[in-house]
């Protein structure tokens, strides 16, 4: 029964994990895509994307200089591909851990 209730627990940690990362892989997109025709800054919508990426961004530029070159800012691609590596090693991993724990 504790395993059960345990598989449940870390198959629900997996589904939640891997939708968002999902939504953030797409908030990166539309960023990304936004950035390419400058739309009004003020826009609730274009501030609330900026306010969400950014950080993220702006950490990967710090910390690879090199993403950003002939200018063009190559860090939403690092950041979805980080995204991707995440959903293949963590959110994989915690599904096949609820497999094992439900079958025991």
């Amino acid at each position: 029964m504790p395993e059960l209730v345990l598989s449940n627990f870390a198959y629900w940690i997996a589904q939640t994990l891997g939708g968002l990362l999902w939504v953030y892989q797409v908030i990166i997109i539309i960023s990304a895509l936004l950035s390419w025709v400058s739309p009004d800054p003020y826009n609730p919508i274009v501030r609330f994307l900026r306010a969400v990426t950014e950080p993220v961004l702006h950490q990967v530029r710090r910390r690879m200089p090199f993403v950003y070159a002939a200018g063009i800012d190559f860090s939403p691609l690092v950041v979805i591909a980080a995204i991707q590596l995440a959903q293949l090693v963590v959110v994989q991993s915690l599904f096949d851990l609820a497999r094992q724990l439900r079958n025991g």
